[in-house]
């Protein structure tokens, strides 16, 4: 066999492979403790739509000023997001809070 159509046909079956694969991005939805009932659904629908796509939903709870008082309602912000996507994805790492953003991570849940 010839050295060249070897190195040629392994060339084609690596650029194969790479067409089918996906790479996983990390999606950010961004929410402040005071998020109303229809900005969270809205939301909410965005989130469903990554993570059906195979895609990882970042959701950061933004504090500014004195919203930090907040951080109770901010972490009760995030447990029912968690709580809404349960049925189409699980929590990847729970609501931490680094400065003055609080972010959970989900992934998506196999199928």
């Amino acid at each position: 066999m010839d050295y060249k159509k070897h190195l040629y046909e392994k060339r084609k079956k690596e650029r194969e492979a790479r067409k089918k694969q996906h790479t996983v991005q990390v999606k950010e939805l961004r929410f402040r403790p005071h998020t109303d009932d229809h900005d969270y659904n809205f939301k909410i629908r965005h989130a469903r739509k990554f993570l059906e796509e195979g895609n990882k939903v970042k959701a950061t709870v933004q504090f500014r000023g004195r919203d930090i008082i907040y951080s109770d309602q901010g972490r009760e912000l995030l447990v029912r997001l968690a709580g809404d996507l349960d049925d189409i994805g699980k929590v990847e790492s729970p609501p931490t809070l680094e400065g003055k953003r609080m972010s959970l991570i989900i992934a998506p849940a196999k199928q």
